[in-house]
């Protein structure tokens, strides 16, 4: 078998690529109560207080191993402009981790001290077209978190700590179900593109001069 050239330099190609099956953005908010974290020693290292802390607050990221899961997928039928479909309701577990830092007062430094981290997790159900042996991809856009309340508790000489502190959660996230495949296409192999010169030394210049306000010209002599 011969390779098929086509014109201007054309041919078809088989690649490896991967078919979008079915695409959605959706944003999801909720919130979380976590607590029970005891003060850590502060960067002086004298033990902290509550009357040290300034601000709690937040930060939120996915579990570091397998943070989606894909609990199941069943399928579910419905019209869409007037054309029955079969798509699937998509069960998906996701697994986070947020960690709690306190703010110090300015006359304590101002310095941000992590007081601990807390693992959680949500899960929610999308409609897409996501058959069997497609996989769902969950990418997030945007994570991020606030502290929305928090008691600190003085447990004299047994430490101060900081409880019921509620988390808000805010996450937009990109749901896309995918299977690989191999395409045949027509089209061109890239080619390298020119060098770019590197422009030579600039010559010498001189900055610009203000001649309408020096030198006058009239030598000081004013008539």
């Amino acid at each position: 078998m011969q390779a098929k050239n086509l014109n201007g330099g054309q041919e078809l190609l088989c690649i490896n690529t991967t078919k979008v099956y079915d695409w959605v953005i959706n944003e999801a908010s909720f919130d979380l109560t976590i607590g029970d974290f005891d003060l850590p020693v502060g960067p002086s290292g004298d033990q902290l207080e509550c009357d040290d802390i300034e601000e709690v607050i937040c930060t939120v990221e996915p579990r570091e191993d397998d943070p989606i899961e894909i609990v199941g997928r069943v399928d579910q039928e419905l019209v869409v402009d007037g054309t029955l479909l079969t798509l699937q309701l998509v069960n998906i577990r996701k697994y986070f981790t947020v960690v709690i830092s306190v703010e110090l007062t300015a006359e304590n430094g101002g310095a941000v001290v992590e007081v601990g981290e807390a693992d959680f997790v949500r899960c929610e159900q999308v409609l897409l077209c996501a058959p069997d042996g497609t996989d769902v991809e969950v990418t997030y856009t945007d994570l991020d978190c606030f502290v929305c309340n928090f008691t600190c508790e003085e447990n004299g000489t047994d430490g101060d700590s900081l409880d019921d502190i509620t988390v808000s959660v805010r996450l937009c996230q990109s749901i896309q179900s995918t299977y690989p495949v191999t395409l045949e296409l027509i089209a061109e192999f890239c080619e390298p593109r020119d060098m770019l010169p590197i422009p030579p030394c600039p010559a010498p210049t001189m900055p610009p001069q203000c001649p309408v306000l020096f030198p006058t010209g009239d030598n000081g002599d004013n008539g």
